[in-house]
């Protein structure tokens, strides 16, 4: 009797590396695609849809990054395994990413030679990274000092809104803009920019902008 099929979300915000990652993984006998999100919310609402084994999650992405949306999707889909799609091979990204619960990391720069292989890996409940982010894992776990533990926990004091909220900040958005597109007052948005200046003693927009990108939460790419 063949193995069931594995299903399979493709999360990015340019459509052509969705295109691309469909057409590869179509023609694998035992892969379907069920679901593509073009935004970190639109994959959070598909989930209640098509709840896929297997979620391919770009992780920089505008409005809500690929970290958040992993974070939020676990907690009510724990069984889902995510894997991480990248061009950055930057600890902030990699280690954000791990923490939240994926179970992969790839770079998008030898992405289809690994994919197969990597999905078939986290649907076996494994962990699998690209080789240069394996050498960086290591090199992370020798090297005295190499996590900043004071801003590792300012980050953790963060709520998931609050990390919403400083993504948007990053990426330039006003208060007005930030209301619009989370549905809630001009008063609570800036009422969650002063906590987070608080929690993270950054008091300014370009603080909290370098801060952002420094730990993965925002991208100068988006």
């Amino acid at each position: 009797m063949p193995d069931p099929a594995i299903s399979i979300m493709i999360v990015d915000d340019h459509h052509i590396v969705r295109y691309g990652l469909k057409q590869s993984l179509s023609s694998q006998e035992n892969f379907r695609i069920v679901a593509e999100a073009g935004t970190g919310k639109e994959a959070i609402e598909l989930m209640a849809v098509h709840s896929p084994d297997v979620i391919l999650m770009d992780v920089s992405m505008p409005d809500l990054n690929g970290i958040e949306a992993t974070r939020i999707i676990l907690k009510s889909h724990p069984q889902t395994r995510i894997i991480a799609l990248s061009m950055h091979a930057e600890k902030q990204y990699v280690l954000s990413m791990l923490k939240s619960g994926a179970k992969g990391y790839l770079l998008k720069n030898n992405l289809f030679e690994e994919l197969v292989t990597a999905i078939h890996t986290v649907m076996e409940g494994n962990v699998f990274l690209s080789a240069q982010i394996t050498e960086f894992i290591v090199q992370t776990a020798i090297t005295p000092g190499s996590d900043d533990e004071a801003e590792s926990q300012a980050i953790a004091s963060l709520t998931s809104r609050e990390r919403e909220i400083l993504q948007l900040v990053a990426e330039g958005k006003n208060n007005a803009e930030i209301s619009k597109l989370l549905y809630i007052s001009k008063k609570t948005v800036d009422n969650h920019k002063r906590h987070i200046m608080g929690k993270l003693d950054l008091h300014t927009i370009p603080a909290l902008t370098k801060f952002a990108i420094k730990h993965g939460i925002s991208s100068l790419d988006v």
